[in-house]
């Protein structure tokens, strides 16, 4: 199990390396000290990137940090699209309310993997009920929880003491978190410059249109 923990770790770091940006705490520390690019040619200086791929590239960094598949990522998009606003930020406000991302913005988990495996595996709950889907779309007003039988768990009993707010970012003030109690509640629609991702969504929504 800690070969597996240890390989998926480095994948992470490699992943982190390649798109420039740092996807777990245990990325961002070997990020810091090594920014570049992996493998032998990652100091080297590279030729500017085509339109094209200056956009597949930020598509991947979203997808990459909510840790979701490119069918998910499309069909988010083309939601967006019919939602009145700007595309982009309609967009990141629907990602950003899935279960999976609220579960670790509350603090509960260090990373979106984790945070993922702890709604699959049914450790969490929403208004009472437990919800297995990570896509789960919460809505304003409902209460995202860790369901009383978990809370025994060791990770969890460490998440509650808000050690894990220790190396994330600042809880967003959409979120309205009781760590101690492992409970948040969804308070209103995410805004664009309160969630923390780091993307310029507009070639994303960019990417699409021309695939279109």
């Amino acid at each position: 199990m800690s070969q597996n923990n240890s390989s998926r770790a480095r994948r992470q770091v490699r992943k982190s390396r390649a798109l420039g940006i740092a996807l777990t705490p245990k990325a961002e520390k070997y990020f810091e000290r090594r920014p570049y690019a992996p493998g032998e040619h990652g100091r080297a200086r590279r030729k500017q990137d085509s339109d094209y791929k200056v956009r597949l590239t930020e598509k991947q960094r979203l997808r990459a940090q909510y840790n979701i598949r490119e069918k998910q990522m499309h069909r988010a998009y083309v939601e967006a699209k019919r939602v009145e606003g700007q595309t982009g930020e309609n967009l990141i406000a629907l990602l950003e309310t899935r279960l999976d991302a609220l579960v670790l913005r509350a603090g509960f988990v260090r990373t979106m993997a984790a945070a993922r495996q702890a709604v699959v595996h049914r450790h969490i709950m929403v208004d009472g009920q437990r919800v297995d889907r990570p896509s789960y779309r919460v809505r304003p007003g409902q209460m995202i929880h860790v369901h009383p039988r978990s809370e025994k768990m060791v990770p969890f009993q460490i998440a509650a003491t808000g050690a894990n707010q220790d190396v994330l970012p600042d809880t967003p003030p959409y979120l309205d978190v009781t760590i101690d109690r492992l409970q948040a509640t969804l308070s209103r629609k995410p805004e664009r410059s309160e969630v923390p991702v780091t993307c310029e969504e507009q070639l994303v929504v960019e990417y699409y249109a021309r695939m279109a």
